[in-house]
């Protein structure tokens, strides 16, 4: 199930993990999450994936569509991990902005990047995925990694990482999914639902927002209805690889 049904258009109902809150109040109680959890941020990946997010995540940037020279936009940029991994990539004739709406991790990041001298290059911007503060075509390469599911209206923000790219540019997702074999779902949801909170309150104090994280997953669409969405955004040769059995999926689209 998308975010926003038809449903919740008209009513003016979202869904916060799984319960329907008012629309507005998505965006807030979301920050709080993320403002909770900056701090832990790593940790919290670790224990949502059991380690195994850094894999994925180097996957995700290997296999981007992306050149020296280019600029690059990482939206629900965190604590900078997908853009220090780009980094590389673009050479110091690129550059890369990371963007994240809450100001609590978008610090964390710059500090991160900061102690490990990965100054040049980056830009710094906290920004609202439905409306990104860009001209049109400004960008080679756009990824958003595990923040897709948390955007209110993942409609418009699809649109806008499509307005902002140039023709011939690449987006990326990288968010968990739908676990593709039955046998495992039941151990996932044990995972997600009993194991994750408890680990969140014994490590971090904080039951509720991994809570929230687990229930956000269930929500996200699950991986043919994003790709719809991003061929109704305007993307084209829109398509996507499972990774671990469908916990998470990488779905690019291009922008002719």
């Amino acid at each position: 199930m998308s975010d926003q049904t038809p449903h919740d258009r008209t009513s003016g109902t979202t869904h916060f993990g799984f319960r329907d809150v008012p629309t507005g109040d998505k965006q807030k109680l979301v920050g709080q999450v993320f403002s909770s959890v900056a701090g832990n941020y790593d940790l919290m990946n670790d224990l949502m994936s059991m380690g195994v997010h850094r894999v994925w995540k180097r996957f995700f940037v290997a296999t981007a569509q992306v050149r020296r020279g280019d600029r690059v936009l990482d939206l629900a940029g965190g604590t900078g991990d997908i853009a220090l991994l780009l980094r590389d990539r673009v050479g110091d004739a690129g550059s890369i902005v990371l963007g994240d709406i809450n100001g609590d991790m978008l610090r964390v990041g710059r500090d991160r990047m900061v102690d490990k001298g990965k100054v040049a290059g980056f830009e710094y911007v906290q920004m609202n995925a439905q409306a990104l503060p860009f001209p049109d075509a400004s960008f080679d390469l756009v990824t958003i990694a595990f923040g897709l599911r948390n955007v209110t209206d993942k409609d418009a923000a699809l649109r806008e990482m499509q307005r902002v790219l140039k023709v011939g540019g690449q987006a990326r997702v990288l968010e968990f999914s739908e676990v593709t074999q039955d046998w495992f779902k039941p151990i996932y949801d044990f995972h997600s639902f009993k194991v994750l909170p408890r680990l969140g309150k014994l490590f971090a104090g904080d039951a509720d927002s991994y809570q929230y994280l687990a229930e956000s997953i269930r929500k996200h669409p699950p991986q043919d209805e994003l790709k719809a969405m991003m061929g109704e955004a305007g993307f084209a040769r829109c398509d996507y690889r499972n990774l671990s059995g469908g916990i998470v999926a990488i779905h690019t689209g291009y922008k002719v």
